[in-house]
């Protein structure tokens, strides 16, 4: 049996989120812990909706940081957090630290780096859509292996027209930017959720209903987006393979790549800035 190098480099993650109700944010938490294919005890959490402090002092003894969605929360606004949350992102790339942007996520990387974000709800995307790879993309260590039109799960009201200085993008369908990559760097945006398989997706669109009111006027449009559903089996190894690839793979350009196992206590960040994960 092939031992994942996940499995001997155990590395801590941190990941960011933007959830007021309890379910969605465990639900996430989980997400991206099957995704990631780790434990849940290897990841710390911000959750900026919950009062959590961006402070850089959260990326200590963190091997990558992982963004993930936000049901009501526009990455294009202004909310007492957002300064702090932006400026927590570009310390994070300036220290070289592995970075994955999910959806929302991938729009606040953007932003954060010099890009533009809009709030475009006639141009919402929700449900399974395709994807096709750019050049960019045929040539990325990550995307390399994809088909060249592929399935994505979607779910956004925003959108990047912009990417950032130094941004490659790396996958389209109508509307441009749906995954990008600083070249040079581990970080990565995708417009797409990387962390949502097709029961995720079925979760999500039912909790998140209310908010995309517009694209689903009905039941029997709401009916229609999750009988489309389906398994998108080329983005279900994209989180793993970034973190085997930039993190548990060669060293980062600070020379931080040496991952050393954690303790088996779960780690207390300060009152306020991290908050253990649910299990």
């Amino acid at each position: 049996m092939i031992r994942s190098p996940l499995a001997t480099t155990r590395p801590q993650l941190l990941l960011i989120q933007a959830r007021s109700a309890p379910d969605m944010e465990q639900q996430e938490q989980q997400c991206f812990v099957e995704r990631c294919r780790v434990g849940p005890n290897q990841f710390s959490l911000l959750n900026v909706a919950r009062g959590d402090i961006p402070d850089p002092a959260v990326l200590r003894d963190i091997d990558a940081v992982l963004i993930g969605g936000a049901g009501k929360y526009s990455a294009a606004n202004d909310y007492p957090w957002m300064d702090g949350l932006l400026a927590l992102v570009e310390d994070a790339v300036d220290r070289g630290c592995p970075t994955f942007g999910s959806c929302w996520g991938h729009q606040i990387i953007a932003r954060a780096l010099g890009g533009r974000v809009v709030h475009d709800p006639d141009r919402a995307e929700l449900g399974c859509r395709w994807v096709e790879l750019t050049d960019g993309g045929r040539a990325d260590p990550l995307f390399r292996c994809f088909s060249s039109r592929f399935q994505a799960n979607m779910g956004h009201h925003d959108r990047v027209v912009a990417l950032p200085p130094n941004a490659v993008e790396l996958a389209r369908n109508e509307q441009p930017n749906q995954a990008f990559r600083l070249n040079e760097a581990p970080v990565y945006g995708t417009q797409f959720h990387s962390e949502l398989d097709a029961k995720r997706e079925r979760e999500r669109i039912l909790a998140y209903r209310e908010y995309y009111q517009q694209a689903l006027p009905d039941d029997a449009t709401v009916q229609s987006v999750i009988d489309d559903l389906a398994e998108t089996t080329e983005v279900d190894s994209l989180l793993y393979d970034f973190l085997a690839t930039y993190v548990a793979g060669p060293a980062r350009p600070d020379g931080a790549a040496t991952l050393l196992a954690p303790s088996t206590s779960v780690r207390r960040p300060p009152t306020g800035q991290r908050r253990a994960p649910s299990s």
